[in-house]
């Protein structure tokens, strides 16, 4: 069965709040996705790493978007 997809998609701003080793992020369609998550310790590392801080807030966005038309 062929199924054919047209879709016009408009965003304004995308707000990502995290990114994991397992993280999909997606716009649009797709026919089939399979997860795969993998984590290695390639530095050797035997402690955990130190919290991070946040400094400081975005106002705008990271990358710019273009005006809707």
């Amino acid at each position: 069965m062929n199924l054919t997809v047209h879709q016009s998609i408009c965003i304004r701003m995308i707000k990502v709040g995290s990114v994991s080793n397992s993280s999909i992020f997606q716009i649009g369609s797709a026919g089939n996705i399979q997860a795969l998550a993998e984590l290695y310790n390639t530095g050797g590392y035997t402690e955990l790493a130190e919290e991070a801080e946040p400094e400081g807030t975005i106002a705008e966005p990271l990358v710019p978007l273009a005006p809707p038309t």
